[in-house]
């Protein structure tokens, strides 16, 4: 039912859409926008345009990137033969915090879930069996986040990159089940990095 006028409803639709925003969070937000001072509300706009215009998915990992290719793919100096797997761009940042880690990445941008409709084919798990052989990767460590949806993805993932010789790791345990990668400290996950086990095929 809409209560608001027409504009005002219409924000209030926009950022309900938005993961983890409910209605009371949704109007709230929109209320908070419309006391905002006309420049520092435009600015949040501008800033959400540039971002859309400029920022777009790494071609060759799916992470975040202005250009074609992201700064870590981008750089010699990393280790090419490693690949850590990850959910989303943001448990990249996790993974390079701990210092553990000088491999290269790739971005699934999700994790397996029934409930929700997401099956391997919604996720980049092509893309990643693309990269084995051109970039002669010998190790991949799937660092999926610890809760249901990670780890059926984790088996799954082992089931595809065994049979083709690679070493496929897992982050050891240290991290809490049901937890985000996201939200672990350093040290927690430098440990689990460092104590990786193999994934049985």
């Amino acid at each position: 039912m809409t209560v608001y006028a027409g504009p005002v409803q219409d924000l209030i639709d926009e950022l309900g859409r938005l993961p983890g925003v409910g209605p009371k969070s949704a109007q709230r937000i929109a209320f908070h926008l419309l006391k905002l001072p006309k420049d520092d509300a435009l600015r949040l706009a501008r800033a959400i345009a540039v971002v859309k215009d400029k920022v777009a998915f790494c071609q060759t990992c799916f992470n975040i990137a202005e250009g074609d290719r992201c700064g870590i793919c981008a750089d010699p100096r990393r280790e090419s033969t490693i690949v850590c797997v990850v959910e989303e761009p943001r448990d990249i940042v996790a993974v390079e915090k701990t210092g553990e880690f000088k491999g290269r990445y790739h971005v699934l941008q999700g994790a397996i879930s029934p409930i929700e409709g997401i099956g391997p084919d919604q996720l980049r798990v092509k893309e990643l069996l693309a990269r084995v052989d051109p970039e002669g990767i010998e190790e991949v460590i799937l660092c999926t986040n610890p809760n249901i949806e990670g780890e059926a993805t984790a088996m799954y993932l082992g089931r595809l990159l065994k049979p083709l010789g690679l070493k496929v790791t897992r982050i050891a345990s240290g991290l809490p089940v049901g937890g985000d990668l996201e939200y672990a400290d350093e040290l927690t996950l430098g440990r689990a990095i460092e104590g990786r086990r193999d994934v049985d095929g």
